[in-house]
């Protein structure tokens, strides 16, 4: 009788010593996943999406190299060859990617029909686009965040006067407006970026002042405004950190919509102007090359694309970051609890697992963590040591 108990009884110390190794597993992932601080949460989450990565590698690769190519202001350029520069077309003007060799020819994007080197037209345009896709993303995203938390803070008349003025940009066609301000400005580069970016604000305003609405109501909020701290101060130190998520995520596809809106005004002849050149302008003045020589029409095309998704996806990966929903870093990896189920436990741990999973019963099994779990308060007071 003894012998046939002693196999049962090595099984289930087996079975038992293999939950406690888990239980200890759970823990140490637990307390590493408490231990991160919001941006170690924040950065380890970014990194864990891959297009995101990807695509903040691409858009670097593309700035750098846009930069430093052709040079700008007191950056040297390591290309021998200016946008404006003319010369003897070589072989119809054709891309040279390859040539004697060398992985960059002569020409790798070809010449125009007057001669002029084609990368360094699209390096250059490539950096007026990015001047005026950043430069509009922080105009624009400084106006919304300013707008948007004194609406949402005093309320009453402040708020009414606000919301109307976010209606009445809202109300004008974007297109339209913008081409206006194009034709305003005649082209500068800089001038056109800060009229689109004081014309794109109305969706983070919205956003910004619908988060410091619900801000306003929780208890470190009331508790500055009990110890007499300025509404400035609460604004800046209270609220606007609590929503960085929000207008970071935001501003980045602002970026990607700016690209886009900056193409499309110059390719119709109200953006960007010759002598100066963009890649929506690129894109517009060989239009009619795109059956000849389409290599005119499509290298700034494409980067147009390129530098469009990669902010997308960029975005995308900060948004899921900052995501409150997201489940703790250290409870990515399934514990090893969770990959046992219920084997190894005895009657009572598996009734109380069991009673524990069931949706809307008290308790939750130590376990399993809902990716709906509320997140602690981020921003607490401390006592000064």
């Amino acid at each position: 009788m003894s012998n046939e108990q002693t196999p049962k009884q090595t099984q289930a110390d087996l079975e038992q010593q293999m939950v406690d190794l888990a239980e200890v597993e759970d823990a140490k992932l637990q307390a590493q996943g408490e231990s991160l601080s919001q941006s170690q949460m924040v950065r380890k989450r970014f990194f864990a999406h891959k297009p995101a990565v990807i695509s903040l590698i691409a858009l670097t690769l593309m700035t750098v190299v846009s930069f430093s190519s052709i040079g700008y202001g007191i950056i040297p350029g390591w290309w021998d060859k200016t946008f404006t520069a003319t010369g003897p077309v070589i072989d119809g003007g054709r891309p040279t990617m390859f040539q004697d060799g060398q992985i960059l020819g002569e020409h790798p994007f070809g010449q125009t029909q007057m001669g002029q080197d084609y990368f360094a037209q699209v390096m250059y345009g490539m950096q007026q686009s990015l001047i005026i896709a950043f430069v509009v993303g922080i105009v624009s995203t400084l106006i919304g965040v300013v707008i948007g938390a004194l609406a949402g803070f005093f309320r009453g008349w402040v708020e009414s006067l606000l919301m109307r003025l976010t209606d009445i940009v809202i109300v004008v066609p974007l297109l339209v407006l913008a081409a206006i301000l194009g034709q305003m400005t005649q082209g500068n580069v800089w001038l056109l970026a800060i009229a689109l970016g004081c014309v794109t604000w109305t969706g983070l305003a919205r956003l910004v002042r619908a988060e410091i609405l619900s801000l306003r109501e929780k208890e470190y909020v009331a508790a500055a405004v009990s110890m007499g701290a300025s509404p400035v101060r609460i604004i800046l130190k209270h609220m606007l950190p609590n929503s960085v998520g929000v207008i970071i995520v935001n501003a980045t596809f602002s970026i990607a919509a700016a690209i886009l809106l900056e193409s499309t005004l110059s390719w119709v002849g109200m953006g960007v102007q010759l002598p100066e050149v963009s890649l929506g302008s690129l894109v517009d003045y060989y239009d009619g090359a795109s059956q000849t020589r389409p290599w005119l029409f499509w290298f700034p095309g494409l980067f147009i694309i390129a530098i469009a998704l990669s902010v997308n996806f960029i975005g995308d990966g900060l948004r899921d970051a900052y995501d409150p929903r997201q489940k703790r870093v250290g409870d990515r990896r399934p514990g090893l609890l969770q990959s046992l189920g219920l084997r190894g436990l005895n009657r009572a741990q598996k009734e109380r697992a069991e009673t524990d999973s069931v949706p809307g019963q008290p308790g939750q099994a130590t376990h399993m963590v809902s990716a709906a779990e509320p997140k602690s308060n981020p921003l607490r007071f401390r006592r000064k040591k």
